[in-house]
């Protein structure tokens, strides 16, 4: 027998310490080779971490929401036999048991090892006692069977989407995978759409308390801040989106195996459009320093809500893309976000952000800046309302049109109102005459 000690990793990101957010094993488990038993966050994203060997955890670091510094203990594993000497050439913090014949100081001994998982585990030997009390089968009726929850854990699904499930009361059993025998967030709309979005009968939520920890405490940390330090103002105005909805519905209907296009990748080419008349838009603001810098390209940061909380994956140089692969990239990084499999480089580096609710969008919107960004622009509902509209030449007639009002929040200490009202404008009218979108 042998110990392996796992240090925190550096990871690459410059970091001095992350959090655990999320144990999959407890100690007394046993973990398998390349096994993930932890998620650590770090300031940009959630990383998971595999065992590089096989055995039983017998210590681990500490509870979810504590903080450990790279190259600290982080989870003791017992393994059989010796440790391969690749994974302890790597590691370093291997410490072997020696056999009876060796000269070494005796290690641990497994009555010790064992009496140290029953101190973590106190459960485990009140279990054991109780079951050797137990009286025989033919002493006591036969007890009626519990459904075996064997189907939803041989269920496919990544431990975001199986937390979701557990919280909204369904059996992933009971929810079919549309491609690859994988459930994925998708899916479970679709079961809760059909089921008419409550889980089964005769489950009622208890109350609970949760600690606010990992990318829920990053996201209330970076709000306070941004509303902290952050003077905002807001600015709404309403646009005639029937003549891009019609554009969009051709596109739609020729697009081949291409992404069906929604508004956001529109909006985003047109926004696009509009930034080089308006660079104090697409700027960050080092406030420590004093220092605006106004960017060329536009890397745009797309809110994504997940399970985890709010994340603001990025759009590199969607300046350069067109609407297919605006869209293609819009699913790409909102997929990434939502299985908890978006990188470091994907998260960071955001010049502007748009921020939609879709179908949920409501009437207005005032968004909280993405700090050190200056501005963030937020689409709201589309509703069709009768309007009187124009023939050109003096006449108007009433019609029934799509309305969306378009929400914009700024730094008032980098941008002034006028700037903010004018590049809407300007924004607006590529959005109601959207041909304009598609000529250089």
């Amino acid at each position: 027998m042998a110990t392996f000690t796992f240090t925190m990793p550096d990871i690459g990101e410059g970091i001095a310490e992350a959090e655990i957010v999320a144990w999959h094993k407890a100690v007394g488990d046993r973990v398998e080779e390349d096994e993930e038993f932890v998620d650590m966050m770090t300031d940009k994203a959630t990383v998971p971490l595999e065992s590089p060997v096989t055995g039983k955890i017998v210590e681990i670091a500490g509870e979810e929401g504590e903080m450990v510094s790279i190259g600290a203990m982080l989870v003791v594993i017992e393994v059989e036999g010796e440790v391969p000497e690749d994974v302890a050439e790597e590691s370093g913090a291997v410490s072997p048991a020696p056999s009876e014949t060796s000269g070494d100081a005796p290690g641990p001994k497994d009555e010790e090892v064992e009496q140290r998982i029953e101190t973590e585990n106190p459960d485990a030997s009140d279990a054991d006692d109780a079951h050797a009390a137990d009286p025989k089968p033919a002493d006591i009726p036969a007890p009626t069977p519990a459904p075996a929850p064997a189907a939803s854990a041989k269920v496919l699904a990544s431990p975001a989407v199986r937390q979701r499930a557990r919280e909204l009361g369904v059996d992933l059993g009971d929810v079919k995978p549309a491609e690859d025998g994988r459930v994925r967030h998708g899916d479970l709309d679709s079961f809760l759409s059909y089921s008419g979005g409550y889980a089964p009968a005769g489950r009622v939520r208890e109350d609970e308390q949760r600690k606010v920890i990992g990318m829920r405490r990053r996201i209330a940390e970076n709000m306070a801040a941004s509303k902290r330090n952050i003077p905002h103002f807001s600015y709404v105005e309403e646009v005639d989106v029937t003549d891009l909805e019609v554009l969009r519905g051709q596109l739609n209907s020729n697009r081949g195996d291409r992404p069906k296009l929604t508004m956001l990748p529109l909006l985003i080419a047109a926004i696009c459009k509009t930034i080089p008349d308006f660079p104090m838009i697409n700027a960050r603001y080092d406030d420590e320093g004093g220092v605006v810098t106004r960017h060329g390209a536009v890397h745009l940061g797309m809110a994504a809500q997940t399970d985890a909380g709010l994340m603001v994956p990025v759009i590199r140089d969607a300046q350069s893309r067109n609407l297919w692969q605006l869209a293609k990239e819009i699913v790409r990084l909102a997929e990434a976000a939502r299985d908890g499999k978006a990188t470091s480089e994907e998260l960071q580096g955001g010049t502007l952000t748009v921020t939609s609710l879709g179908p949920l969008g409501g009437v207005a919107t005032t968004p909280v800046i993405n700090r050190p960004e200056v501005a963030i622009i937020g689409p709201n509902r589309i509703i069709e309302r009768p309007m009187y509209v124009s023939d050109g030449q003096g006449a108007e007639r009433i019609e029934k049109r799509k309305l969306m009002n378009i929400s914009i929040s700024c730094d008032h200490r980098v941008v002034d109102g006028y700037d903010a009202a004018s590049f809407v404008q300007a924004l607006k009218r590529l959005l109601e005459a959207p041909a304009l979108m598609l000529v250089d």
